[in-house]
């Protein structure tokens, strides 16, 4: 059920970054049905999806960037995020996607919800809707890039 569960969000992070001023849950909730996705799959998806959206106020300030730093993965963050997973946010914190906060919500968000290890497409999920639940309009192209694997478009 994790994995259709997580193919609901990307569907609806996708649906809400295409068409964002024509997001109504009902006709995303419509649409995944008739795609055969069971209700409790669904429900399962925008609960996940809710939790994910909290921020706690003192995160919730400045997304403002600063120069890279190196990150070295505890034990537990190394067990419970894939090699692949790891290697994604250290990329996107290089590329100055992520600033230190975010990846520590990111990872922190992964750990706490996953009980398997996280993979690479879960964790670009997770990604997907931290930053945008942070600002939409600002991550939008970032978002879009990583989610298609076209990372040539983030060096120009």
């Amino acid at each position: 059920m994790r994995d259709r569960v997580l193919a609901i969000v990307s569907l609806i992070a996708q649906y809400v970054m295409e068409e964002p001023e024509l997001f109504n849950e009902r006709d995303i909730v419509e649409q995944l049905l008739e795609e055969g996705f069971e209700a409790e799959e669904i429900d399962a998806a925008f609960s996940w999806m809710e939790r994910l959206s909290f921020v706690d106020e003192r995160r919730s300030g400045d997304l403002g960037l600063s120069e890279p730093t190196y990150r070295v993965f505890t034990g537990e963050e190394t067990q419970q995020l894939s090699c692949e997973a790891r290697g994604f946010l250290v990329r996107l914190r290089a590329l100055g996607i992520l600033n230190d906060d975010l990846q520590e919500e990111i990872i922190d968000k992964a750990v706490q919800l996953s009980e398997d290890e996280v993979s690479l497409k879960e964790i670009k999920a997770l990604t997907a809707l931290t930053l945008f639940s942070r600002s939409q309009a600002n991550w939008q192209r970032e978002v879009d890039c990583f989610m298609e694997d076209d990372w040539s478009r983030l060096y120009h």
